[in-house]
């Protein structure tokens, strides 16, 4: 087997992507489908993005390649974002860079960051990116379990010495997907601290900052002092402003890396859509007034979501960020088998826990994607396949 077959021998099923296809044939045959499963929001588009999208794509100059610089507005307008929220001031020539999506980013940076054989730590459950990334530059996976038990925190220094070593990336995502987790200030601080001592780059893949409940306020890494020698901070508009498709989102960190990462773009991509761009900017522009509704919106429906799945017998803890639940299956019940026939017979997608890697068993993830009225229809199906399942336990 050739180098390039035994890479991709090596990389997870793509869960998402199988949902797709099912949804499809079932779609097609006149199905109800509910889906749950992909974090892609029924809810449209911010209105000042859809307009200036519109007048942006009119003006020739926008049709023409972005490459990595990229349209200086954007750019700008996500520094003024990063300072306005966080208090963080970065350059908006060296150290931000746009990204066609933060997944690609995600992925991408392990090739600017590791070489063939590098340690790359990789959170299970987690963002199949991760592994997606590491796998294809030829890194070596280091995989360490989440658990409940300990927040699901990614505690550095509790690897084996020799194994911490070898790590010459770690990639953090709180809040987090799927867990929901989010993770203490004191935490960000020694895990920097941590990446700082063994010369590790910290991606901090922060998607969900601004989808936050309850007076909860998730911070930029760049609030802890001395982050920006190590870390490298993802942000996308696909979540908060619900632009999943648009694929508009950028890294920030010290000027050294992100000229690696866009090293790296140079020979994969041209960059965003310019007129995209500058719509992405417009919107982050807008601030405050379009992200509290949506984020008021996810929070309905996350309370909406724990009530009835409470009500038939899946506890779960109101999360303070993500728009997401992370379910406990009743014991004995595999989530794999318990997902692929709750899709096939009942017709509602959700991904099994084991989709996010083995650490994930014992859970399924729901994702906040419908209204109120299709969850508590979601949830009586939901429960119609937990009594197939018990029965067979």
């Amino acid at each position: 087997m050739s180098a390039g077959r035994a890479r991709l021998a090596q990389l997870p099923a793509y869960a998402v992507h199988r949902i797709a296809t099912i949804k499809r044939r079932l779609l097609a045959a006149g199905r109800d489908v509910i889906d749950l499963g992909a974090g892609d929001a029924d809810l449209p588009p911010p209105e000042i993005a859809v307009r200036t999208l519109a007048e942006a794509a009119r003006d020739p100059k926008m049709s023409r390649y972005a490459f990595q610089t990229g349209l200086p507005e954007f750019r700008q307008a996500a520094a003024r974002y990063l300072e306005r929220r966080f208090g963080v001031a970065v350059d908006p020539v060296t150290e931000l860079l746009p990204l066609v999506g933060s997944k690609e980013g995600l992925a991408h940076l392990t090739f600017a960051a590791l070489d063939p054989g590098d340690g790359c730590l990789i959170p299970e459950p987690g963002y199949s990116p991760y592994m997606g990334g590491a796998v294809l530059a030829g890194a070596t996976p280091i995989v360490v379990p989440l658990r409940p038990e300990n927040g699901f925190l990614v505690e550095l220094e509790e690897l084996a010495p020799a194994q911490l070593a070898r790590v010459g990336l770690v990639f953090l995502n709180y809040p987090n997907n799927p867990t929901t987790a989010v993770a203490p200030r004191e935490y960000l601080e020694r895990t920097v601290a941590c990446c700082a001592r063994h010369g590790i780059v910290l991606a901090y893949d922060n998607p969900y900052c601004e989808i936050t409940f309850d007076g909860y306020r998730a911070p930029s890494i760049f609030e802890i002092p001395g982050a920006k020698d190590v870390a490298v901070e993802f942000h996308s508009m696909s979540k908060t402003f619900c632009m999943t498709g648009w694929r508009i989102a950028w890294a920030v960190g010290h000027a050294d890396r992100i000229a690696a990462l866009q090293q790296v773009k140079n020979f994969v991509d041209t960059g965003p859509f310019l007129a995209v761009q500058r719509a992405a900017a417009a919107t982050l522009d807008a601030g405050d007034g379009i992200v509290r509704p949506i984020v008021d919106t996810f929070r309905r429906r996350r309370d909406a979501a724990v009530r009835a799945l409470g009500a038939i017998g899946l506890a779960v803890t109101p999360p303070k960020a993500t728009m997401y639940l992370w379910v406990p299956l009743p014991d004995g019940i595999p989530s794999a088998p318990f997902a692929e026939r709750l899709l096939e017979d009942e017709f509602v997608a959700v991904l099994a826990g084991s989709s996010f890697g083995p650490a994930g068993e014992g859970y399924f993830r729901v994702a906040l994607t419908v209204n109120e009225a299709r969850f508590a229809e979601a949830a009586t199906r939901i429960a119609r396949t937990l009594a197939h399942a018990r029965q067979a336990v």
